[in-house]
C-alpha cells in the first residue's frame, strides 16, 4: 500500500480522518495522461484539484457543513513508464481502498485510468457477492468504446470495451451526455442493444428528472454502480481545460443535480473525475467544475 502522506491529506482542509479505516470516504489520484488522443494535460488534474481545495467552501448550496474526519487521501499513484505494470498498480491499489468497503473517489487523469479502476472495481463486488449486478454510469461527450484507437486497445477512447470485456455485460451500461462517435462504436452498439444512452440534446429537451428516471428504472435493483464522469461531458462554456471538448454539452447545474439524484437514490459505491486538464483551462474553471461535485460527495456523506 501506499504511505500516507500528511501533506497531501491535510490538502482537503478539516475534514480528513486520521486512517482510511475511520473515513467514509476514500481518495487516490492517478496523474496519468499517455493515452490521450488529442491534447495531454489531465496528469496534473489530482495535484490541481487538491491545491485548489484549500479554498473549497465550508457547505454545499443546501447547508450542509462538511463533516470533520470524512475522508483519507492516500495520494498518488506514481506514474511507471511501463503501462502495463502501471495500470496493473492502479487496480491493486484501487482494490485495496475498495476493501475499506468506504465510497472511493480517484481522480484522473485521461480516462484511460479508469480501465484497471473497473477491473478493481468488478473484482471487488465479485468476490462481496455470488453473481452482483453491477454497473457502469458513464457521463462523457464521447463513448469510449472503441476496441483499438491510435493502435492501442488501452487508450482514452477504448474504456467501456475493455469493460465490457470482464466486467459487466452491455445491459449494465448506461451512457449519459454523448455528442459524437466512431463508426466502430456505432456498430458495436448495434451489436449490443442492451446498452443505453441518453445523449446530451435529450437532457437538454427532457430535463434532468427524465434523464435521472431512466437511471433509476435500469440500476435501482443493482448491487452496486461505479460512476465515471469525464468533464467533457460538460459543455466547453463550462469546462474548457479538457483534452477533447464537445460543444452542445450539459450545463455544470444539470450535472450537479443528476449527480445529487444518483447519491440519493442509486447504489453508487465508486467513482472518478476524469480529464481535467490544467494547463488547458481558464481561471481553473473546469477544475472548480470537477470540485463541485467533490464538494457535493462530501456534503452527501455528511449529512
Amino acid at each position: 500500500m501506499l504511505e500516507h502522506s500528511k501533506l497531501l491529506n491535510d490538502s482537503w482542509l478539516r475534514w480528513s480522518a486520521a486512517s482510511k479505516e475511520e473515513a467514509k470516504i476514500c481518495i487516490m489520484g492517478v496523474p496519468f495522461d499517455n493515452a490521450v488522443s488529442l491534447n495531454k494535460g489531465a496528469a496534473k488534474g489530482p495535484e490541481t484539484m487538491r491545491n485548489l481545495s484549500v479554498d473549497m467552501s465550508d457547505a454545499t448550496e443546501d447547508d450542509v457543513v462538511i463533516k470533520k474526519g470524512l475522508l483519507y487521501d492516500i495520494g498518488d499513484i506514481p506514474v511507471d513508464l511501463d503501462w502495463e505494470t502501471y495500470f496493473g498498480t492502479v487496480a491493486d491499489e484501487a482494490y485495496q481502498l475498495m476493501k475499506t468497503d468506504n465510497f472511493c473517489l480517484f481522480l484522473g487523469g485521461d480516462h484511460s485510468v479508469t480501465i484497471p479502476l473497473h477491473q478493481a472495481f468488478g473484482k471487488y463486488q465479485k468476490e462481496k457477492k455470488e453473481k452482483p449486478k453491477i454497473g457502469i454510469i458513464h457521463f462523457d461527450a464521447h463513448y469510449d468504446l472503441c476496441n483499438e484507437y491510435d493502435g492501442h486497445k488501452w487508450s482514452h477512447a477504448c474504456t467501456e470495451a475493455r469493460s465490457l470485456e470482464s466486467v459487466i455485460s452491455a445491459e449494465d451500461l448506461f451512457f449519459v451526455g454523448i455528442r459524437v462517435a466512431e463508426e466502430s462504436e456505432l456498430e458495436l452498439i448495434a451489436k449490443n442493444p442492451g446498452i443505453t444512452t441518453v445523449k446530451a440534446k435529450e437532457v437538454h429537451k427532457t430535463g434532468v428528472e427524465a434523464v435521472f428516471q431512466k437511471l433509476r428504472d435500469k440500476f435501482q435493483d443493482y448491487d452496486a454502480v461505479y460512476l465515471t464522469v469525464d468533464i467533457d461531458v460538460l459543455d466547453p462554456a463550462f469546462a474548457p481545460g479538457t483534452g477533447t471538448p464537445q460543444p452542445g454539452g450539459l450545463t455544470s447545474m444539470q450535472l450537479i443535480q443528476l449527480f445529487q439524484m444518483m447519491l440519493e437514490k442509486l447504489p453508487i459505491k465508486a467513482m472518478d473525475i476524469v480529464e481535467v486538464a490544467p494547463d488547458l483551462d481558464v481561471n481553473n474553471i473546469t477544475s472548480w467544475a470537477a470540485l463541485r461535485l467533490v464538494l457535493e460527495l462530501f456534503g452527501y456523506f455528511s449529512k
